[in-house]
């Protein structure tokens, strides 16, 4: 126990060094001020050529999905998510060695050249995180979660980051065993991760781009905008474009539909009137919803 206790208070002072050294040395490997510059970039974008001209730069919410992009980013593992995810695989790690098993690697990849490393988990993650998001629609535990994401009216950059921090919990969860079974241990996936943030807010983008034959590899935001439509046929009752990055989940396992231009679609879910608004809130509405559906 007294092992555990000494993860979990090291890990929270670990992080907040962290943190602290993120804001206040900037360097090019800082995925802090490389999230600040990604979002402005993007955002000038929408600013310049928007796809639906809205007259001004500040879209409904715009200051609520700010505050969630820097909480879910960093504020999240500061409060604790970081120290208690350490604590867990930690136990897990303990529990493999009681059966006798060292780990769970079935695929070492860390032999491998970096550049085919970093191919490798970006497909592996993209694809574990697109069946991970069609649980999110599926089961509807999950959902009530993931309505937040969903109550987006309007689309822009930072509506990327508009999710409850459960999210976070479930996709670690859900991901952490088959990253595990290919000996994910790369040092550096920088570069990668930094590409899927810019992809991501790109998909959410006010911008009317779809990448032409690319579409068909890379998620982008005339495909993405109909994963947020209101309303969808009965085939597509779960949603429809699940793909975080790549595209190409969709296409392959038919998930993928965009019948046309989707530029003014209505946004949200059947209900969402009744969403309630404020952080706060948000956050709260699963649990209530959960806790009345068990009595």
């Amino acid at each position: 126990m007294d092992k555990y206790i000494e993860i979990l208070t090291s890990s929270f002072t670990g992080y907040g060094h962290y943190l602290f050294q993120e804001i206040t040395q900037p360097s090019w490997h800082n995925y802090f001020y490389w999230l600040i510059g990604l979002s402005l970039m993007v955002w000038v974008i929408e600013i310049i050529i928007p796809w639906v001209d809205r007259g001004t730069a500040f879209r409904k919410d715009f200051w609520l999905d700010g505050f969630y992009m820097i909480f879910n980013f960093f504020i999240f593992s500061l409060v604790g998510y970081n120290a208690i995810s350490d604590v867990a695989v930690e136990m897990f790690n303990d529990v493999l060695a009681w059966g006798g098993m060292e780990n769970l690697v079935a695929v070492e990849i860390g032999s491998w050249p970096v550049v085919l490393q970093w191919l490798t988990m970006f497909v592996v993650v993209d694809f574990v995180q697109w069946f991970i998001h069609i649980l999110l629609h599926r089961i509807p535990f999950l959902w009530e979660f993931h309505k937040l994401h969903h109550s987006v009216k309007e689309m822009g950059f930072a509506a990327h980051f508009r999710f409850h921090w459960m999210e976070i919990v479930v996709y670690k969860t859900l991901q952490y065993i088959p990253l595990a079974m290919i000996g994910f241990g790369i040092q550096d996936f920088f570069i990668i991760h930094v590409f899927t943030i810019l992809v991501g807010h790109l998909n959410h983008s006010n911008i009317g781009w779809d990448y032409g034959p690319f579409k068909y590899l890379l998620n982008n935001p005339k495909m993405h905008i109909w994963h947020h439509a209101k309303i969808l046929p009965y085939e597509h009752r779960y949603g429809a474009n699940f793909g975080q990055s790549l595209s190409i989940w969709d296409y392959i396992f038919k998930t993928a539909y965009i019948p046309k231009d989707g530029k003014n679609i209505e946004l949200g879910f059947p209900g969402d009137e009744e969403y309630p608004q404020g952080v706060k809130k948000q956050w709260l509405a699963p649990f209530i919803k959960s806790s009345k559906s068990s009595n």
